[in-house]
């Protein structure tokens, strides 16, 4: 099982690296070896984390703010935000989040079909003020806490239609969903009966993938890994929920 879950995990970073989406295939991995729905969420946010970090340290030097909101206050928000994205996760009843799982795996989906097929060009969306990104940032937040699926296109939206280049809301969203999750796992890491050595695994197969991923990102076609994403995301989402309705009383 060790050995399957490496293998996500590399697939998983190189997904994140060419195209995002990486928590579709760690989160029923883990399931599959017999986690809960929240705790596998929990431990693949946290194996997943070392690689965010990574992406985000190697792009900082591009972030910025948006929208006449610096960048400092957009971490402040995105450490609130994810924050209390995390509480609320610990506060959900497992029996409860694996209801809802489905639910979010299906919006995520949806999310990343959108934001690989179906956004307009940036030139085409209207600005969003000073208030607006402030809030929008922060409900982010707090999905990406609780959840996450999906969070990358969220935040390039948000961040674009707040006037920064796609380039520069890239490098910026990255640094952001690392900060985010940062305040995540470090609630996470006070839970209890954590599979370390499953997380340990997955987060040195996702920083193997990641760097497999940066390497290979001139050369693949990246809507082709975006068409196998949505279509892994809609297998999971059937998956869920034939699963639920067989287990329902």
């Amino acid at each position: 099982m060790l050995g399957l879950l490496f293998a996500v995990a590399v697939w998983a970073g190189v997904q994140n690296a060419l195209a995002g989406g990486g928590s579709f295939v760690t989160l029923p991995a883990l399931i599959l070896s017999g986690l809960d729905a929240r705790a596998a969420n929990i431990a693949s946010t946290l194996a997943l984390f070392p690689g965010q970090v990574t992406t985000g340290w190697v792009g900082r030097k591009l972030v910025a703010g948006a929208a006449g909101l610096s960048f400092r206050t957009l971490v402040a928000i995105s450490l609130a935000g994810g924050a209390l994205g995390a509480g609320l996760l610990l506060l959900t009843p497992s029996t409860f989040f694996a209801r809802l799982v489905p639910w979010l795996v299906l919006f995520a989906t949806a999310l990343f079909a959108w934001g690989s097929f179906v956004r307009r060009p940036v030139e085409a969306e209207p600005r969003l003020s000073r208030t607006t990104a402030g809030v929008v940032q922060f409900l982010i937040s707090i999905y990406g806490g609780y959840f996450g699926g999906g969070i990358g296109f969220l935040m390039l939206a948000a961040l674009t239609a707040a006037g920064q280049s796609v380039r520069i809301a890239a490098s910026t969203k990255n640094v952001l969903a690392s900060i985010m999750n940062a305040a995540a796992v470090a609630i996470f890491l006070f839970t209890p009966h954590i599979p370390w050595l499953r997380v340990a695994v997955l987060a040195i197969g996702a920083m193997a993938g990641g760097y497999l991923g940066a390497q290979l990102l001139r050369r693949v076609d990246e809507r082709i890994i975006r068409g196998f994403v949505v279509v892994l995301g809609v297998a999971l989402t059937i998956g869920l929920f034939l699963r639920q309705a067989r287990e329902a009383p």
